[in-house]
């Protein structure tokens, strides 16, 4: 299982993910409760050689996730609801990390941080629709014998 298949099942263990119809690939419908999580590649965040060769890389995933939620405007309620499961959304994310019980992807899983970051409103319509973003990030460690 690729990283995005691996981030996209571990989020739909969040308790709180039933609540959305649908969670696709690079596309977020235009429908209440769809999601959509968008993959930005890896990044090479450090590389160290040792005195014997071997080399140690710090990696990381980055993903965008969008929720498109119900909220007519001016709804404070429902505006309410909306920032609640987001931020419920982060929370969880940091426990499954802090606890290990979130995915793998490196060679030294006690090093691993998931992190959710930055759920916010992105933009709402007149439909009656709100867009909602969190910046999803996995920093990870690989390991290669004499290089």
């Amino acid at each position: 299982m690729n990283a995005l298949e691996k981030i996209r099942e571990w989020v739909k263990t969040y308790p709180g993910f039933g609540i959305l119809n649908d969670f696709q690939i690079d596309y977020t419908d235009q429908v209440p409760n769809t999601a959509g999580m968008f993959p930005d590649g890896l990044v090479e965040v450090s590389r160290r050689r040792d005195i014997n060769g071997n080399v140690t890389v710090v990696n990381q995933y980055n993903f965008a996730i969008h929720y498109l939620f119900e909220k007519a405007p001016g709804d404070d309620e429902g505006a309410k609801i909306n920032a609640d499961w987001v931020s419920e959304f982060q929370e969880w994310v940091q426990t499954q990390s802090v606890m290990g019980l979130a995915p793998v992807f490196g060679d030294r899983p006690r090093r691993e941080v998931i992190k959710a970051q930055n759920g916010a409103l992105y933009e709402t319509d007149r439909e009656g629709t709100a867009l909602y973003v969190v910046q999803l990030s996995v920093q990870f460690v690989k390991k290669y014998g004499r290089v």
